[in-house]
């Protein structure tokens, strides 16, 4: 038996893999991945395949950055881990100095950082630091959150409460607190005057029954998970005002939107909108390690004075972790010394007119693009159910390609400063794949 058999029969036998039937685990998926760089990752035969994914959205920098890699190294050899409850340390305060300048400006001003260890987590942690906020500085009745229908914010309890209850989650309903969540439920948002419409609903319900809701959670123009749906800026700003009018705060998960995404730093700016809350993870460490954090405005921070009694009293055991913290911190010190977000319409540009190119094909539909993220639809099935985009990641990767699709919806996320003639070699690679299979 070869190494690569060898490694595929011991995953085969006692790896549980995410969001895998059984039955794919012990027959496909044979891919035993053992290098990466740049947008490509290097399976044990020593093909190369251009990850559209860009591993579950965090590769923004491509893997394996040599500034990343020399950061990390540099900062386990003096302190891999500590503490952060009763010590600080360089890395975590420098990072929230650098978080807090890179954050979204506006009528208020994100100013603290509360770390944890992954999207999810954030979320929570933004969650729970707005219930708080409220029974504790005269809002008790402010007991309930608001969401989108189609919305996905990860797969703790809080953030799955939060989210739609869909093939995803529905086995967990009865865990959930959804007696506390508004609009997460009934049908996601496609077109443009469905968007409209939901927006219409929550600014109507903020003004008749803001003052029992706690905060509103949007991904912000971009809902990922639901297929890659995109709603305009306006509609955000519009619920920001309504948000302030009753009271409410605003958590944005840009979790996945953030670090360049979309083409600028945070969607929020794209609407010049400062959330009360804005959760952050993936690209914050470039995809090197699991990593988040919580960023909130002082008025939030300041709700929570007074004592252990009002502490938010709430930590993981790697909040604020040094190798994480000194990997973040070099992620954005390349954004700014390389001019990142420089070179992202150029390639944006390039990955829309692929995209688009594509609905010459039977059966492909609704080409969209925002920045580094574009996807098309194969049709309108189940994430369970529909295989042909399946059929499609199959063909493509026969050519070299990884796409992992979300159900009929072909995505690509590569990463902001991907080559561009490798881009271009992706859009060609996948044209020919959907060609085979419509």
């Amino acid at each position: 038996m070869n190494d690569r058999d060898r490694i595929l029969a011991l995953d085969r036998a006692h790896v549980w893999r995410p969001f895998t039937s059984l039955e794919r685990h012990a027959t496909g998926d044979d891919l035993v991945i053992t290098g990466a760089e740049g947008a490509f990752v290097i399976d044990a035969d020593g093909r190369r395949y251009f990850d559209a994914t860009g591993a579950w959205w965090c590769q923004v920098l491509g893997y394996a950055h040599p500034r990343l890699v020399a950061a990390l190294r540099a900062q386990a050899e003096v302190l891999p881990h500590v503490a952060l409850a009763a010590a600080t340390h360089a890395p975590a305060a420098e990072l929230a100095a650098k978080l807090v300048e890179v954050a979204p400006k506006g009528d208020r001003r994100l100013s603290r950082v509360f770390y944890s260890d992954d999207g999810s987590t954030a979320v929570e942690v933004a969650l729970k630091i707005a219930y708080q906020h409220a029974q504790q500085n005269g809002g008790a009745k402010r007991q309930r959150f608001l969401a989108f229908p189609g919305a996905y914010h990860g797969d703790t309890v809080g953030a799955m409460s939060v989210g739609a209850v869909d093939d995803f989650t529905s086995v967990f309903r009865p865990l959930l607190f959804r007696d506390r969540v508004r609009g997460a439920d009934g049908t996601a948002p496609r077109t443009e005057a469905e968007w409209e419409a939901l927006c219409a609903r929550i600014e109507a319900h903020l003004a008749t029954e803001g003052d029992t809701v706690c905060a509103l959670v949007v991904e912000p123009l971009v809902q990922g998970a639901n297929g890659m749906r995109f709603f305009g800026a306006e509609l955000l700003r519009r619920l920001r005002d309504a948000c302030d009018r009753a009271g409410v705060l605003l958590i944005a998960d840009e979790v996945f939107t953030g670090f360049g995404r979309t083409g600028t730093m945070w969607a929020c700016e794209r609407a010049r909108v400062v959330p009360d809350l804005l959760c952050t993870a993936k690209g914050l460490s470039g995809g090197m390690l699991p990593f988040a954090a919580t960023l909130a405005t002082d008025t939030v921070y300041e709700g929570f004075r007074g004592g252990m009694g009002r502490a938010f009293l709430h930590g993981h055991t790697f909040t604020g972790n040094p190798l994480g913290c000194a990997v973040a911190l070099e992620v954005l010190r390349i954004f700014e010394e390389e001019r990142v977000l420089d070179g992202v319409a150029r390639r944006a540009s390039t990955l829309r007119a692929g995209f688009e190119r594509l609905q010459r094909h039977a059966g492909v539909s609704n080409a969209r693009a925002l920045g580094m993220v574009a996807a098309i639809d194969l049709g309108r099935g189940s994430y369970l159910e529909d295989d042909r985009g399946w059929k499609v990641h199959e063909a493509a990767k026969a050519r070299g390609v990884l796409l992992r699709p979300l159900g009929d919806v072909i995505y690509a996320v590569p990463p902001l400063n991907v080559d561009e003639g490798e881009l271009t070699g992706f859009l060609d690679a996948l044209d020919a794949s959907i060609a085979d299979v419509s």
